[in-house]
């Protein structure tokens, strides 16, 4: 890792918790990116047809927001205020212009917050410093859908390895670590973070 990149990583550590309490105008960082360019993966609804929905149709498409896991901070709130608010007008805008933007800040802040969790792998950890050297919102927008989950797999497959390799390992966490290294990516990152830990040895 390049010295200036440790000091980002450093920097980013200890801001982290201050980038996720402030308002937008704090956490934001860079400039977002246009209105009319939604990041990559964000589906967005087109301006006619967000147009052309009833409130009752404005409603479910919030909805279906919240209800998404990988809806960050600034998108839940906004799209919270929406609701609440509870206009056409409020609602509509949120969809054609808010979302998109609201996405794009919490994707700006959410590498900063995997690269402070002590438990970030090799693989995660290059990906996303490459990301901040260079990605564009819509590349980061694209790992943090697809790639982080490849790259997360990578690591926990390491981590498993190596808990193979401990000596004196039990035939019983050699087995649930054996199968663990078999499933899926959700399963191996479940076994690590709860699994080994209800299994003696």
């Amino acid at each position: 890792m390049r010295p200036t990149r440790t000091v980002l990583t450093v920097a980013a550590t200890a801001l982290l918790p201050a980038l996720l309490l402030a308002g937008p105008a704090v956490a934001a960082g860079p400039a977002s990116p246009s209105p009319a360019v939604a990041p990559a993966g964000v589906p967005a609804v087109p301006a006619s047809s967000v147009g052309d929905m009833s409130d009752d149709d404005l409603r479910v498409a919030i909805l279906r927001i919240l209800a998404d896991e990988d809806s960050g901070r600034r998108v839940i709130r906004e799209a919270n205020e929406a609701l609440d608010n509870g206009t056409t007008e409020a609602m509509r805008s949120f969809l054609e212009t808010g979302y998109p933007l609201a996405q794009a800040e919490d994707d700006q802040v959410a590498p900063f917050r995997i690269l402070a969790d002590p438990d970030s792998g090799r693989r995660v950890t290059n990906e996303i410093n490459a990301l901040l050297d260079s990605g564009t919102p819509q590349e980061i927008r694209q790992w943090l859908e697809t790639g982080y989950r490849l790259a997360q797999a990578e690591d926990d497959r390491v981590a498993l390895f190596r808990i193979l390799a401990r000596p004196g390992i039990s035939d019983a966490l050699r087995a649930a670590v054996t199968e663990a290294i078999e499933g899926t990516p959700e399963e191996m990152r479940h076994f690590l973070e709860y699994g080994q830990y209800e299994i003696d040895g």
